[in-house]
C-alpha cells in the first residue's frame, strides 16, 4: 500500500484512487477505522518526499521581491499558492462528508478514472499557447485556475496533477511547470487534510500498529521521492495521453472485476 500511493500520489492517475481498488484487492476493510489512519499515514509519507525534495523552493515562496526591475509579474511566492488552495479547500470542508461517503467506492473510481482521462487528452490536444514555462513565471491568475481544476481532484479517482496539470495547459502553463507546481500546493492541502483525519483517528491509533503504519510511511516516502523526479523526466518524453490510456486500461480491468 506504501509503495502504491508512493508511486501514484504524483502520477495523473490518482493515488486515492489506487489505493481504493488496491484494498479491494487485498481484500482490506475500507471502513476499518486502523485501515484509514493506516492511509492517513502513508500520504504524510508522500507529503514528506515534497518537503525533503523542494524545500528551498518552500523557502523562497516567502520572497515577494519582483523577478526583475522591468517586470511586473511576481516570482512564485506564498500568494500563489493560498489562491490555488482557495476552492479546493473551501468545497473540501463543507463537502466532506459527502466526498468520504458517497465517493470513497472502487465503482466511483472507475468512472472518474475514465473522466478525468478524457479530460487530460482534450487538456493536451487543444491548450493554448503556453506563456508560463517554469513555476516562477506563473501569475496570480493561473494560480487561482489551477486551483479552480483541483476541485475536480476531491473526487477520488479524478487525481490531484491530473486535473491539475490539465488546468494549467488550458490557463497557458506548461505541463512541467504545472506538475511542479502541484506538487507545492500539494503539501499544504494534503498536510490539511491528512491532519484532520489524523486527529479524528487518534483514538484508533496503538503502539502495535506502528511497525506497519511505519513500514508503510517509509515506502511512501522513498518512493514517492523515487516517482516525483521520475515524472517530470517522462512528461518530458511522454504525453498526457499515454497517461490517460493507462487510466482508460485500468478502468476497465476494475469494470471488468467489479460489474
Amino acid at each position: 500500500m506504501g509503495i502504491i500511493e508512493g508511486l501514484t500520489e504524483f502520477l495523473p492517475v490518482s493515488s486515492t484512487g489506487h489505493m481504493i481498488l488496491t484494498a479491494h484487492l487485498l481484500g482490506l476493510n475500507t471502513d476499518s477505522d486502523s485501515v484509514k489512519t493506516f492511509e492517513v499515514v502513508v500520504q504524510l509519507g508522500a507529503v514528506l518526499a515534497v518537503v525533503v525534495l523542494y524545500f528551498k523552493k518552500f523557502l523562497s515562496l516567502f520572497d515577494f521581491r519582483k523577478q526583475t526591475r522591468l517586470s511586473l509579474r511576481p516570482r512564485l511566492n506564498l500568494l500563489h499558492i493560498i489562491l490555488a488552495m482557495i476552492p479546493a479547500g473551501i468545497l473540501g470542508v463543507l463537502l466532506r462528508d459527502v466526498i468520504k461517503d458517497d465517493l470513497f467506492g472502487p465503482q466511483t473510481v472507475v468512472y472518474s478514472l475514465v473522466i478525468g482521462g478524457i479530460l487530460m487528452i482534450v487538456a493536451e490536444k487543444f491548450h493554448p499557447r503556453t506563456t508560463a514555462e517554469t513555476v516562477d513565471d506563473i501569475t496570480y491568475k493561473q494560480a487561482f485556475i489551477v486551483g479552480l481544476f483541483q476541485i475536480l481532484a476531491l473526487w477520488p479517482g479524478f487525481s490531484r496533477s491530473g486535473s491539475t496539470i490539465s488546468g494549467g495547459l488550458f490557463a497557458r502553463i506548461s505541463a512541467t511547470a504545472a506538475a511542479e507546481f502541484t506538487f507545492l500546493v500539494s503539501v499544504p492541502i494534503m498536510l490539511g487534510a491528512t491532519g484532520v483525519d489524523l486527529i479524528k483517528s487518534a483514538g484508533h491509533l496503538n503502539t502495535s500498529d506502528f511497525p506497519v503504519f511505519a513500514a508503510g510511511f517509509i515506502a511512501a516516502f522513498i518512493v514517492g521521492m523515487l516517482a516525483i523526479k521520475t515524472f517530470l523526466g517522462l512528461l518530458k518524453r511522454l504525453s498526457l495521453t499515454t497517461f490517460a490510456i493507462y487510466r482508460f486500461i485500468v478502468a476497465i480491468i476494475f469494470f471488468i472485476i467489479l460489474f
